[in-house]
């Protein structure tokens, strides 16, 4: 078991157990954090002003009835017995979905994919888990054939995931503004009405303030502690709740039969309708089940949910169900909320523990928004941003500052402007149950294109908690200018940020398309321009996976010189999550071996951590160099045609080392050995050797190309990037000029470099400046 890489293996049957139990364990405190802290404002969000508690107790056992029925539909038989199966490689979330879909019928984004890439190990797995039978096969082909045929229905797909993910953004502002609120709302028994509106509004934008300026030093700082909190909130709410169980009305239980939902929605009709908004909220963070699925194992988050979670929230809402049945007056609605069925004498320490439990559960969606993010800026739905890994141990914590720091001004700006979690609840809900929706519809596709399912199944999936989703975003929706427009207000920008994003990127790699050059034009630039081939090797950004690019030619033309050794480098982003070291690089030659040109494509999955530059380029040179050795073009017998270049690529793994590898401390002097290609790191300093094999068999040409790969990486290797200014066309419509002159060009010029050349020295690195007209 990798406790690390969230990758479960099973050596042994009682290693295995114990490995299950342990991230069952680890589980709670990151991924139920939010799911266990909704009884804080479940019942308070459900009767503020749409249905009132009365004698006959018809409304309470009403809404217990829906919360139980909820609960037990949706977290419980739709995501942990349906939609955890639908994982991609073991990540989960709406890209993973998405994702999947975009393998097995072709209606990827990505502009710059390759028949290649379909080659990688992780690109087939989970091909299929439902069986390939008759029926399955022919309706997975009928679905495919339409959506490869229609641009409107991709589309449709792409927005419909863009629509998940912004809401999936919103939420990680309104959880922890929600959370932290009702937490700290316990203050309100001790305070008189008047005064504690002055009290809980301060303490709740500090706890936030705190929250977000201590994401910097990452979870794993504090995680051990995130576990131990969840499970001692969830001992304190079903103890609590089986005391008022006992203590106030034994047949309580009663509630639990979905006749009292008939009986409530009949006496209600109306105002029960528009406070299942409310009820709704006793499932947010359930969708964190799915997209956490990439740190733990399936078996794993369904013994923490079905064994821990779901009977402590069960017997919560039950107690406190019970204690409002016998207590009828309220003196007013703000005093119906968790505390009041809290015991007095324990309410204090109660108070605590809800705090820190929701700070772990506002933590555990923060870093979730993070993750997204960086989803996203991979598969180029997102401006470039800053991204630190906070942990070098556990994969995928992350930090991205300028997205924590406008977190948490939007989160401050809620929390002043509601006030209250009636509106908060409102918004929340919205954004939890649009995702639900979203997760549905994609879930439905997957059960046809990929499980192999016949439409007959994925419809009545779509149909029975379609249907549920359905009716909770109607109820939240009606609420639109009560709070809900919040979630709306926020995805729209986020999903216009992201469109304007993905096509400028999508143009501006059609004008390299459109506008490349001809290698047999960079073969005979000798002759007429007098090129000088300097000491070193080059290393050329391009986005193109074939060709020249257009901002090669101008640089040339203006400086007629380059490198000993060339490289076109293309990083790009693969629709799978992880890509083995093993099949990340792909190299190949360019025009005869005489003129020393490379082509490198480096496939990164969406959730990789990009090496440092240091180590990035020892692992491409020495890829280079096995490429050579290999003599990957020959051994494929496939002929050195200039304008194929791209059908010549060889699979390079990046662990490869052509060589010996030695390491000593960083302090150490000595001679400098000008047979060595060195790569310092902090702690040590690598020195790669190419020890060139004495062994007849070797072609001279081939240790004759080694050598000049090894002499040009001793003199050094230059970055070349682009620095790229996107305009529109002249007579473009004026909603493009607006999406490409005024918004693309504003996030290019705020968004970062690209990952790997975050820390490549200034003296190694030529940018060169182009306009595209697009």
């Amino acid at each position: 078991m990798d406790l690390e890489g969230g990758i479960y293996s099973s050596p042994s049957k009682r290693d295995s157990w114990r490995a299950v139990l342990t991230l069952a364990y680890q589980s709670l405190g990151v991924v139920y954090g939010d799911l266990s802290t909704s009884p804080l404002y479940v019942y308070k969000s459900t009767f503020a002003e749409d249905i009132q508690h009365s004698e006959t107790n018809e409304e309470i056992y009403g809404v217990l009835s829906f919360v139980f029925w909820t609960l037990t539909l949706v977290p419980l038989l739709k995501y942990v017995f349906i939609v955890l199966r639908a994982d991609d490689n073991g990540e989960g979330g709406t890209f993973a979905l998405y994702s999947l879909l975009c393998r097995h019928a072709r209606v990827g984004f990505l502009p710059n994919g390759q028949l290649a890439d379909e080659e990688l190990s992780a690109y087939k797995k989970g091909e299929s888990i439902g069986g390939r039978g008759t029926v399955g096969g022919a309706a997975a082909s009928r679905v495919r054939r339409m959506l490869e045929k229609h641009q409107v229905l991709q589309r449709c797909l792409l927005v419909l995931a863009l629509i998940g993910t912004c809401m999936v953004i919103g939420d990680g502002v309104l959880t922890p503004a929600i959370s932290v609120f009702s937490a700290v709302s316990g203050l309100e028994l001790s305070t008189s009405r008047e005064q504690h509106k002055y009290v809980e509004v301060p303490v709740a934008c500090f706890v936030l303030v705190c929250l977000f300026a201590l994401q910097h030093y990452g979870t794993h700082r504090v995680g051990f502690l995130f576990a131990p909190i969840v499970i001692t909130w969830l001992l304190c709410i079903s103890m609590i709740g089986v005391y008022n169980i006992f203590h106030w009305n034994p047949h309580v239980y009663q509630a639990l039969s979905p006749y009292y939902m008939y009986k409530f929605l009949k006496k209600t009709q109306r105002g029960g309708w528009m406070s299942l908004g409310g009820i709704l909220l006793c499932i947010t963070g359930s969708e964190a089940m799915f997209a956490d699925l990439g740190h733990f194992s399936q078996l794993s988050i369904k013994i923490a949910f079905t064994s821990v979670v779901y009977p402590s929230l069960i017997l919560a809402y039950m107690g406190q169900a019970a204690y409002l049945s016998k207590h009828h007056i309220i003196q007013s609605d703000y005093r119906i909320g968790f505390y009041v069925s809290v015991p007095e004498r324990i309410r204090w320490p109660v108070l605590a523990i809800a705090i820190l439990a929701a700070v772990v559960g506002s933590q555990a969606i923060i870093t979730g928004t993070f993750s997204i993010i960086k989803q996203c800026s991979a598969l180029a739905c997102f401006p470039r941003v800053k991204i630190i890994h906070t942990s070098s141990k556990v994969h995928g914590q992350i930090y991205i500052p300028e997205i924590n720091w406008i977190l948490m001004i939007l989160c401050l700006a809620v929390t002043v402007g509601f006030r209250d979690t009636k509106r908060m609840g409102n918004a929340s809900g919205l954004a939890v149950i649009t995702v639900m929706l979203v997760t549905t519809c994609l879930m439905s596709l997957v059960m046809v294109l990929c499980w192999r399912k016949s439409i007959f199944v994925a419809v009545c999936f779509l149909l029975f908690f379609g249907t549920i989703e359905a009716l909770y975003f109607s109820a939240s929706l009606i609420k639109f200018l009560e709070g809900a427009w919040v979630p709306v207000a926020l995805s729209i920008i986020v999903m216009i940020i992201m469109y304007v994003w993905h096509y400028g990127t999508l143009k501006k790699y059609e004008f390299d398309v459109q506008n490349k050059v001809s290698i047999n034009w960079l073969l005979s630039l000798g002759p007429s321009l007098g090129i000088v081939r300097v000491k070193g090797i080059g290393l050329i950004h391009t986005e193109l996976v074939s060709g020249i690019p257009a901002i090669f030619s101008h640089f040339v033309t203006n400086l007629p010189a380059f490198h000993q050794v060339l490289v076109f480098l293309c990083i790009k982003s693969v629709q799978v999550p992880h890509v083995r070291p093993e099949e990340r690089f792909l190299v190949g030659r360019i025009g005869p071996k005489k003129h020393r040109l490379y082509r490198c494509i480096v496939r990164y999955g969406y959730h990789d951590l990009h090496k440092d530059d240091l180590e990035f380029e020892t692992d491409l040179v020495c890829s280079i160099a096995e490429f050579i050795r290999s003599g990957a073009s020959e051994a494929n017998g496939i002929a050195e045609e200039p304008e194929k270049d791209e059908e010549r690529m060889a699979v390079v793994g990046a662990g490869v080392r052509f060589g010996e590898v030695d390491a000593e401390p960083a302090d150490a002097a000595g001679p400098s050995d000008s047979r060595e290609i060195q790569s310092p790191v902090i702690a040590t300093r690598k020195k790669v050797r190419f020890v060139l094999p004495e062994s007849p068999q070797m072609d001279g040409g081939v240790r004759e190309e080694l050598q000049d790969l090894m002499e040009a990486r001793e003199a050094g290797t230059a970055f070349i990037l682009g620095r790229s200014y996107v305009r529109a066309k002249s007579g473009s419509g004026w909603i493009k000029r607006l999406a490409i002159d005024l918004g693309y060009d504003f996030l290019s010029r705020n968004s970062r470099c690209p990952a790997y050349a975050v820390s490549i020295p200034h003296a190694s690195t030529l940018e060169v400046g182009m306009i595209y007209r697009v």
